[in-house]
């Protein structure tokens, strides 16, 4: 399991889900809609190293 950052696009609301699988679908608490994944902090690539300009966005990733 793992929390995750969310924003709603209908409404704007930022918020934070415990989920037990990261692709999930999440509705948001004040409008109820499905909101999409935040992805922000800093990315490392399998090794370890930082990479630069991965979005953290795994699932349309070539690898880092």
């Amino acid at each position: 399991m793992a929390v995750l950052q969310y924003k709603c696009p209908s409404c704007g609301k930022e918020f934070e889900e415990l989920v037990k699988k990261f692709d999930e679908e999440v509705t948001c608490p004040a409008c109820g809609k499905k909101a999409e994944r935040c992805y922000s902090g800093q990315m490392f690539s399998a090794t370890g190293k930082q990479h630069r300009g991965c979005s953290g966005n795994c699932k349309n990733c070539r690898g880092c």
